[in-house]
């Protein structure tokens, strides 16, 4: 596998960066990965699975959002996230040609790539969502879940127990409704981020493999 940073240019006339994982033997499936709210591309969960696909033939694209490149506290607006969704798959098309492109986001990641794909302003074959977040803390009466019964592809859903983002019975519900194939994969005793109590014994990394090899095994 071979690593290589690139900048991505927005109409801002800004410019985010990048990682791209390209693997030995690639095979034609590529992944845009999008980072949350509080993180950005280099995110241990980011960088795991980036490296966990890509060693496995697929290839990654992490980026950052503008207001992280920045290194602003303050979340873009979201037409601005939306563009840099679509110049991240842009980037990703050129890339691979006709290959089959996955779109793959951490919780705000997740959630600009659910609404942008409901829009038709990207365009993936799939939807990976990583700690989706269904519902602020709290505010279990106001769902994020409008988009998600317009996507028409396939998505992979993977929440933690214990994330105040996501209330599992509501999420459940939520999965029923969706008419295109749906898969949730729950992680027992995880978090908004699926990180551990520590009276759980895993070490993070067993966790973040199991994700990876859900991923290969739903692609």
């Amino acid at each position: 596998m071979t690593l290589q940073n690139i900048t991505i240019p927005l109409n801002t006339g800004d410019t985010v960066s990048a990682v791209l994982h390209t693997p030995d033997q690639p095979v034609r499936i590529g992944v845009v990965i999008a980072h949350g709210a509080a993180n950005d591309m280099n995110n241990p969960l980011i960088k795991f699975l980036a490296e966990g696909l890509a060693e496995k033939g697929l290839t990654c694209l992490r980026f950052n959002f503008l207001y992280r490149e920045l290194q602003k506290k303050s979340v873009d607006p979201e037409h601005r996230l939306v563009h840099s969704w679509q110049q991240a798959m842009a980037c990703m098309r050129d890339i691979i040609g006709s290959g089959l492109i996955i779109a793959a986001g951490k919780s705000l990641g997740a959630r600009i790539a659910a609404q942008a794909a409901a829009a038709g302003e990207i365009a993936p074959e799939r939807l990976i969502f990583l700690g989706y977040p269904l519902h602020a803390p709290g505010r279990k009466d106001k769902l994020r879940d409008a988009p998600l019964y317009k996507i028409q592809q396939p998505m992979l859903f993977f929440e933690g127990t214990r994330d105040p983002f996501c209330d599992l019975s509501l999420m459940e519900t939520v999965i029923k409704k969706i008419t295109v194939p749906t898969r949730l994969e729950i992680i027992d005793n995880g978090d908004h981020s699926f990180g551990l109590p520590k009276s759980d014994p895993r070490p993070p990394n067993e966790v973040y493999t199991r994700i990876v090899d859900d991923c290969m095994d739903w692609i």
